[in-house]
């Protein structure tokens, strides 16, 4: 009998009961796998049966941790696992065994687990069993520990482009982004054929770096392939051109596509809210439902920062009310910091901090940061003093650098010198350090990354002279340095001095001295841009008539004869 639904399974194990025929081990093992492992089954159901067997074997064992590794609940597996060593007639766990239990140790982020399976797996002898190595580099890989996978890697005498993508996937997941667009071509080097999940997580590596030249390179190749037609590739592609700072590129291959999938149109919908184009990405996410596609909780956060990039309040309200009614999605937290973050930033601090508080989910640290920082923004220091209390920063365990260096800089911007300094010595203290100010750009296939401040670049002497160059000529435009933006207790010169030392600067000049075609400079920055350097891009695309791409922490700036395309808002 073929089992399509749990109905069918328990009428087949209820006639088998009625008729006596338990032991018919073809219907009893469809029976099993079925309810372990099928989409409609039921893993209470399978375990029932599991308990019942009067023998068991591998299958038996491995199809319930499988089953179990996959679930809502993957620490039945360990669990099972555990009792599989602990009971006296259970076999032994075999290649099959292990991939499954780690998988689950994976998707828990147990990484103590993980090494004590890693240890089990040597002593069993199946270390060299290439689906075991390749779980064991997802595993470290999913808890943070790249060095551990790739230590695993490297002693793999025979990899195969499973082997190579959970790596490179790995590699990206663990903010590693250019180590694994170097993996990528050792793996090119040795004649390995990338798949769809190769080409994506290289896809994600380029976008974070924003590698457009890369990206396009695997565009290239995939093209004229199957892989390039693939809904997770197509998609991809979106999403590194978006982010690499093209998104005309970004719009044709969304074009191209002749069924758009819900995640396609999100991705879209959320470059278009990035660069700016807030109309176009609200147009898109209408035609959703004359497409008859519904939006899910990531398209609702891309329509919702469309609002907040444009600083439509009135649209972002009518659309967030309307969420659980018209689409049946309860907000979540993200959705809640959208509307915060558009409230604060279009200076209704004291609507955003109402909605904050009204709020039916705990609120966490980036949003009180948030509004703490448009306080900043909007001259308001009493009430971000006031509000600093909800980041809890007196309690000892509290080990937020960010929230710290926000304070610190609330105190600076109202001359509280002395506050500030108390908070740099708390830092000091608990070991926090402030994330440096990183930007990158990308010169013939090539990722430059610069510091503020650095020096360490083969050609930093002709990047430093070059920007003496700039900061002469824009002086001449009129340029003042907006020595305000250094929240220091130091005099105005050294300012000056920091400021034009700020990482995108030192991006931006190096693309100058490299640029002999005039191409558009686009660099990735890792913080919110300020406004010495936002004012610096626009009179240096009027200057030297140089279109210039900076996509930061927030959003796209298109600079282009001596304009901004968020218009200033940002």
């Amino acid at each position: 009998m073929e089992i399509s639904t749990m109905t069918q399974a328990m009428q087949l194990h209820a006639q088998m009961i009625k008729i006596g025929k338990q032991d018919n081990s073809v219907n009893l093992s469809n029976l099993f796998t079925f309810s372990a492992l099928s989409t409609p089954g039921n893993l209470t159901y399978a375990r029932q049966v599991f308990n019942s067997l009067q023998t068991t074997n591998s299958y038996h064992w491995n199809t319930m941790i499988r089953g179990y590794a996959r679930s809502s609940d993957p620490r039945q597996a360990l669990i099972l696992f555990l009792a599989m060593q602990l009971q006296e007639d259970a076999p032994n766990p075999d290649n099959f065994t292990y991939p499954f239990v780690l998988k689950s140790c994976a998707r828990l982020h147990r990484t103590h687990e993980g090494r004590q399976l890693h240890a089990t797996i040597y002593k069993a002898g199946l270390q060299s069993d290439r689906f075991v190595e390749n779980s064991l580099i997802h595993m470290y890989s999913s808890c943070g520990e790249s060095n551990c996978a790739m230590q695993v890697f490297d002693k793999m005498s025979d990899r195969n482009v499973v082997s190579w993508t959970s790596i490179i996937d790995g590699l990206v997941d663990n903010d590693r982004p250019v180590e694994a667009l170097r993996m990528f071509s050792r793996m090119e080097e040795d004649g390995i054929a990338p798949n769809d999940a190769t080409v994506v997580s290289v896809l994600r590596a380029c976008a974070d770096v924003g590698a457009m030249g890369i990206g396009q390179k695997v565009h290239k190749m995939v093209e004229e392939t199957e892989i390039a037609s693939k809904a997770n590739v197509r998609t991809a592609l979106i999403d590194m051109y978006a982010k690499c700072g093209c998104i005309d590129s970004a719009r044709r291959v969304f074009d191209e596509i002749v069924n758009n999938d819900v995640f396609a149109r999100t991705a879209m919908i959320s470059s278009l809210a990035s660069h700016g184009l807030c109309r176009e990405a609200i147009d898109l996410f209408k035609e959703m439902g004359e497409a008859n596609l519904r939006p899910d909780v990531r398209t609702v956060t891309a329509v919702l920062s469309a609002c907040r990039n444009a600083g439509w309040v009135t649209e972002g309200y009518d659309f967030f009310n309307n969420l659980e009614k018209k689409y049946g999605i309860r907000p979540t937290i993200q959705h809640y910091g959208c509307m915060a973050d558009l409230l604060a930033r279009s200076g209704h601090l004291k609507d955003a901090e109402e909605f904050i508080k009204n709020m039916p989910v705990e609120p966490d640290a980036i949003l009180w940061r948030t509004l703490i920082w448009a306080c900043r923004v909007y001259g308001d220091t009493e009430r971000g003093e006031r509000l600093m209390s909800h980041l809890q920063l007196v309690k000892k365990d509290s080990n937020d650098s960010g929230s710290y260096i926000l304070l610190g800089n609330v105190y600076a911007q109202a001359g509280k010198w002395r506050e500030k300094a108390k908070v740099r010595e708390l830092m000091n203290q608990k070991r926090l350090a402030k994330p440096p100010g990183s930007s990158k750009i990308e010169v013939n296939g090539v990722i430059h990354e610069f510091l503020a401040g650095d020096s360490s670049h083969p050609e930093a002497e002709k990047i430093y002279r070059r920007l003496d160059e700039i900061a002469e000529r824009l002086r001449e435009e009129g340029y003042l340095p907006k020595v305000s933006e250094v929240l220091l207790d130091i005099e105005d010169e050294e300012k000056v001095t920091q400021l034009q030392h700020h990482s995108e600067k030192l991006a931006v000049a190096f693309g100058l001295i490299s640029n002999s075609t005039g191409a558009k400079i686009r660099v990735v920055k890792n913080l919110r841009s300020c406004e010495d350097c936002h004012s610096v891009m626009k009179l240096i695309s009027k200057t030297y008539q140089q279109e210039i791409v900076i996509r930061d922490r927030i959003r796209f700036h298109h600079f282009k004869n001596g304009h901004c395309s968020c218009g200033d808002y940002w």
